[in-house]
């Protein structure tokens, strides 16, 4: 299993409209993305952080290269975000 956790810094104001982006997104996300198993927003007075599940680290890798996030998701959210997003990907041992 891994894990795929982008923090991104959204103001206040805007975390509505971030949340509806992560929304509309997350059951294409479950259905398209392959070894996809979950994802999950977190949010915090810092930033927002999306926590995607995946079978394994060459599917969460292979996710940040796909068209539903290039082209959709990031394309979504660009204009709500404050600072480049923090991508890290985690194995779990």
């Amino acid at each position: 299993m891994a894990y795929l956790e982008i923090t991104l810094k959204v103001s206040d104001e805007n975390r509505p409209a971030a949340a509806g982006v992560y929304k509309k997104y997350k059951e294409p996300f479950l259905k398209q993305i392959k070894g996809a198993q979950s994802k999950q927003l977190l949010v915090r007075e810092e930033d927002v952080q999306v926590l995607h599940g995946f079978a394994t680290v060459a599917d969460a890798k292979a996710y940040l290269e796909s068209k539903l996030f290039t082209k959709d998701v990031v394309a979504e959210l660009s204009p709500y975000l404050q600072d480049q997003p923090e991508v890290r990907i985690y194995e779990v041992i």
